[in-house]
C-alpha cells in the first residue's frame, strides 16, 4: 500500500498545513486539492512545487529535490528521504487587523480593520514566511501579516493631523495599501484589498475634533468674548458717563466676533450690547440694564418733539429731521 500524502481536513480559514510524517518513500502518491498547492522542503528551503492534482514521487518529478539528495551519501532511488510537504490554500482570505496610532499632534487613535490576501508564489511565500519567519500554522502566517500591516499603518497616520485623518479616511486606507503592496509581492503574496472599519480617539480629542470640523476652538471662542467684554469696559470708561460710547458699542460686537472667525448662525438673532457696569448682553431697546438696573439711554440721547409736526427728535437737532422745522 503506496503512502498518501494529502490535506484531508482543511478548514475555511486554513491557510497552510503541514504533513506530519516527514519520512517519505518513493511512490508516494501526493493528493493535492484545488485551491492548493504542495511545498516540499527541507533545511530551511523550498524545493520541488506540485499543483492540483494527483501525483505519482519520482526523481522525474521532484528534480530539485533530488538534486540535493543525490549529493548525499546513501541516496537510492528505493530508500525513504526527509523532507516536509506544506500544504498551501491560494483562495482569497479574509484577515483582520488593529492598532495604536498617533496623529501629528500625537493624538492617540485606535484603529482596526480588514484585509483580503491570498498566497501568489508558493514557493516564495514558503521560502520568506514559513522558512525567514517560523510560520508553521495558520495563525503565525495571520500574526505575521497583522503584525507587518500594523506597523505600516502606525507609519502612515503619524503624517497625518487629527482632521485628515477622520475626514479622509479612505483615501488614507489607499496610500496605506498601496505602500504594502509591492512588499506582500516580494514575499509571494497578493493583497487584494485593505479597508479601514473603525477609527476613535479619546474624549479629549474628539471634543477638539468637533470644534476644528466647525472651523473654530474652544478657546477661539472664549478669546472673542473676552475682547467684546473688554472692548465695552473700554468705550464705558472714555467720554465720562456709563452711556457715553454705547451707540458705537452696538456695532462693535458683531465687527469683532466677525473678525476672528465667528461661526455663522443658522437664523438671525436679535442685537444686543453690553452693560458698561455688569457687562450682561442686553437687548439693545433696553433702557435699564435687567441685571444690574444701571441706565443704558447716554445723555445725549434725550428727545424733544417738533414743535411743528409734533415728531419725536433728538433734543440737540437745530432741524427736524421730519418737516426740516428750524429749531431754537
Amino acid at each position: 500500500m503506496p503512502q498518501v500524502i494529502e490535506w484531508t481536513n482543511a478548514g475555511p480559514e486554513d491557510v497552510i498545513w503541514r504533513y506530519p510524517n516527514e519520512d517519505i518513500t518513493w511512490g508516494a502518491q501526493l493528493i493535492v486539492h484545488e485551491y492548493e498547492m504542495a511545498v516540499f522542503f527541507r533545511d530551511g528551503k523550498a524545493y520541488d512545487v506540485f499543483n492540483a492534482g494527483r501525483h505519482t514521487l519520482t526523481t522525474l518529478n521532484l528534480p530539485l529535490l533530488t538534486g540535493l539528495l543525490t549529493r548525499l551519501a546513501g541516496f537510492g532511488s528505493n530508500k525513504p528521504f526527509k523532507a516536509a510537504v506544506l500544504f498551501i490554500a491560494t483562495k482569497v482570505f479574509n484577515g483582520k487587523w488593529g492598532t495604536s496610532a498617533q496623529t501629528t499632534e500625537l493624538a492617540p487613535l485606535k484603529v482596526f480593520g480588514q484585509f483580503l490576501f491570498k498566497i501568489e508564489d508558493a514557493s516564495l511565500f514558503v521560502n520568506e514566511v514559513v522558512g525567514g519567519q517560523n510560520a508553521y500554522t495558520t495563525e503565525d502566517v495571520n500574526n505575521f501579516l497583522r503584525g507587518f500591516l500594523n506597523e505600516k499603518i502606525i507609519g502612515e497616520l503619524s503624517h497625518y493631523d487629527l482632521i485628515t485623518v477622520f475626514t479622509r479616511l479612505q483615501e488614507t486606507s489607499v496610500i496605506v495599501k498601496n505602500s504594502v503592496l509591492d512588499y506582500f509581492k516580494r514575499v509571494g503574496i497578493e493583497l487584494t484589498d485593505l479597508r479601514f472599519e473603525g477609527i476613535d480617539t479619546t474624549p479629549e480629542y474628539r471634543e477638539r475634533l468637533f470644534w476644528l470640523k466647525t472651523g473654530s476652538t474652544p478657546a477661539d471662542t472664549v478669546l472673542r468674548m473676552e475682547t467684546v467684554k473688554s472692548a465695552a469696559r473700554s468705550l464705558g470708561q472714555s467720554g465720562g458717563g456709563g452711556g457715553a460710547g454705547l451707540g458705537t458699542g452696538m456695532v462693535l460686537i458683531p465687527q469683532i466676533m466677525n473678525q476672528q472667525g465667528q461661526v455663522q448662525a443658522q437664523a438671525p438673532t436679535a442685537a444686543l450690547v453690553i452693560c458698561p457696569k455688569c457687562s450682561a448682553h442686553v437687548p439693545a431697546t433696553s433702557k435699564f440694564c435687567p441685571e444690574c438696573g444701571t441706565s443704558l439711554t447716554p445723555p445725549s440721547a434725550a428727545t424733544m418733539n417738533c414743535p411743528k409736526c409734533g415728531h419725536s427728535i433728538p433734543a440737540s437737532s437745530k432741524f427736524c429731521p421730519e418737516c426740516g422745522a428750524t429749531l431754537s
